[in-house]
């Protein structure tokens, strides 16, 4: 078997998953040998139930040692040992009784080993000073979380998609606080449908266009087009008073609110490959470009009526071309090919968003998505 760096290049099935064990020493601990010096395991986020382990396949340029820097995520570190980042948990030592997973910080230093034949990455160091006996001093908030949760937030300005459900159930502007048919910030709306004291701010939506399952026909959602950002003055009765604290683009009376809850943003998400085959597809895109790219936030016709959930992690497929035989004639249906790597963040009934990853050539609505398989 061949090996690189000192390990070997070919997959191999592992058994390990991930790396949840809390870390601390003195603040100045006598000298240790390297080789007799605790390995402090990688801190990722819980896994879901047992299931079949992967083969891994490192990358060929492997580093030993990698030291963690600001604006890192798990996955970009993921990327530095392994071919398919999505499996850093097969590569993770595991301690199921820590609770908080993300306790990986700028300047810790991460070494590629080899344990029991089998590789990991462990935390060996850290450049971070820490105080005795076993308390870091930093905000939890600066750990490094598992994928840029900064993109995801983003997805509140940018249009998304609101199922029939939720638009019945939207809370829906009736009034400002003057006689007038648009508003902008700084102005007091008047709110039919809210319920007291169910969220404190809310985005102010135009609904759009519907989106319909390209495979059945039905529809899906629509397009629900952020106008502004509201928070609540008074509940009152029937009629609640709210403000709009930002404004991105006029606000219309017969606008729907939709609730910006910070609990379904988090980046506490653990990459796995559904059980079952997908074969759904991108129905949008939420910045109205005609290519998709890294780090842009698409929907699927999946949702978890289909057995979709965050953190499942999906290969996206370029829809092949269709050409003319110049031959035998007729038309001639060209395979499909790898185009990027998304993974979910949020799971409705019947669809899903999720964060594009990784873009390899352009990606465009109706292309493919489906489970993912390891490099080789």
């Amino acid at each position: 078997m061949g090996k690189y760096n000192g390990f070997a290049r070919a997959p191999m099935p592992l058994g390990i998953a991930l790396a949840l064990a809390i870390s601390g020493c003195a603040s100045t601990p006598e000298p240790v040998a390297p080789e007799a010096q605790p390995a402090q395991p990688v801190f990722v986020p819980a896994p879901p139930p047992a299931a079949e382990p992967q083969p891994v396949t490192l990358r060929r340029a492997a580093p030993l040692k990698y030291v963690v820097k600001k604006g890192d995520t798990l996955w970009d570190i993921a990327a530095h040992f392994i071919r398919d980042p999505w499996q850093w948990p097969e590569v993770w030592v595991v301690n199921r009784q820590v609770k908080n997973p993300h306790l990986i910080y700028p300047g810790d230093v991460l070494e590629l080993r080899w344990r029991d034949g089998r590789p990991q990455v462990v935390r060996t160091e850290s450049a971070v000073e820490r105080m005795s006996p076993q308390i870091r001093e930093i905000p939890l908030d600066q750990a490094v979380p598992a994928i840029p949760i900064d993109a995801i937030r983003n997805f509140l300005r940018g249009p998304r998609l609101v199922t029939p459900q939720e638009l019945e159930a939207a809370p829906v502007i009736v009034a400002f606080d003057e006689d007038r048919v648009v508003a902008a910030s700084g102005s007091d709306i008047y709110v039919t449908g809210l319920k007291r004291e169910e969220f404190l701010a809310y985005t102010v939506i135009h609904v759009g266009e519907p989106y319909v399952d390209p495979d059945d026909g039905k529809l899906l959602g629509y397009e629900a087009i952020p106008q502004a950002e509201a928070e609540v003055k008074d509940y009152g009765g029937e009629v609640a008073t709210l403000e709009l604290v930002e404004s991105f683009r006029e606000t219309r009376i017969g606008s729907r609110l939709l609730p910006i809850s910070a609990e379904d943003f988090q980046a506490n998400f653990f990459p796995h490959a559904p059980a079952k085959p997908v074969n759904g597809k991108i129905i949008s895109v939420f910045d109205g470009v005609s290519q998709i790219g890294q780090y842009q936030i698409v929907a699927i016709n999946r949702g978890a009526l289909d057995g979709m959930e965050p953190g499942h992690v999906l290969s996206i497929f370029q829809r092949g071309r269709r050409v003319k035989d110049p031959v035998n004639g007729g038309v001639v249906q060209l395979p499909d090919q790898y185009a990027g790597m998304l993974m979910v963040f949020k799971v409705a009934g019947e669809l899903s968003y999720g964060l594009v990853m990784s873009a390899e050539r352009a990606i465009h609505v109706l292309d493919r998505v489906d489970k993912p398989r390891p490099s080789n």
